[in-house]
């Protein structure tokens, strides 16, 4: 199974390789654009990526425009009063094509998503289940859990030992359970620095979709979130699942753009619709 790396670099946090055949800035120090700006051609050009997919502070987004950064998605306040900008620079013309009945698919996910916005509801956890923050000892099988939802996924979450040290650093994961055996997951990725979380990873054993695991799951992190004083909540969901993009409409989220042919995600390159809220 494929993924991407994660590696420190001038200031910089970066997550790249041929899973998703991108590069993408995860986290940056805001200092010295144009000597970030070199380190992203470095690092195109070595792999031959074909997309940088970048995270930058609103009063930096006209320099990377400038540069030939197209604005894919937007969360306002993010950065204190500054907006949290999504970039996205194609390095090659066939990456920023989507395919007319791919488009048709997501447009028709997203109609019925934004629809379904009113309906804001949590359904409850169905009896015979428990839900509850995990723990060191459960990351064996969020392991197996994640390899068997997903062919290929664009961070390391089939590692036992990357969802171990994630958990101590700033991710936390949640489960549900049937009995001993975990059946779905999530995960909140925090960055304390802009009081800021990411919903993501979310994955549910094939034998027990449709009970709504996802929005619950989600309900139980927001709660957690707020415990721990976390300001902004976003996602970055799959434009092809109708199904999440609902789950994150229902919840009351904020569509703000899609990134085009984003992310390597069971077994192709997708594109990606975010949410805020």
């Amino acid at each position: 199974m494929s993924c991407d790396c994660i590696e420190k670099k001038d200031g910089a946090l970066f997550q790249h390789g041929k899973a998703s055949d991108r590069l993408y800035l995860m986290k940056w120090d805001r200092n010295e654009p144009k000597r970030l700006l070199q380190t992203i051609y470095r690092l195109i050009t070595a792999n031959g990526y074909t997309k940088a997919f970048i995270k930058v502070p609103e009063h930096h987004a006209s320099f990377f425009a400038q540069n030939g950064f197209e604005e894919e998605a937007r969360i306002p306040a993010y950065y204190d009063l500054n907006a949290c900008i999504f970039m996205g620079k194609f390095f090659h013309p066939d990456r920023k094509k989507v395919l007319p009945q791919i488009q048709e698919t997501m447009d028709r996910n997203l109609a019925l998503a934004l629809d379904k916005k009113r309906e804001k509801s949590t359904p409850a956890l169905p009896q015979g289940f428990c839900l509850r923050e995990l723990i060191s000892g459960d990351c064996q099988q969020l392991a197996s859990l994640y390899r068997n939802v997903f062919l290929t996924y664009p961070f390391p979450i089939f590692d036992p030992a990357y969802l171990e040290q994630t958990m101590k650093e700033n991710i936390a994961y949640f489960g549900i359970f049937s009995g001993k055996t975990l059946v779905a997951a999530s995960s909140a990725e925090m960055d304390l620095e802009t009081s800021s979380v990411e919903f993501t990873d979310f994955g549910t054993n094939p034998d027990f979709r449709g009970n709504s695991f996802a929005a619950i799951l989600l309900a139980k992190m927001e709660k957690s979130m707020t415990v721990r004083g976390i300001k902004t909540r976003y996602t970055i969901a799959r434009a092809l699942s109708a199904s999440m993009n609902i789950t994150f409409a229902k919840a009351g989220y904020h569509y703000c753009g899609t990134l085009t042919n984003n992310t390597g995600i069971s077994g192709s390159i997708e594109s990606m619709n975010v949410w805020y809220a």
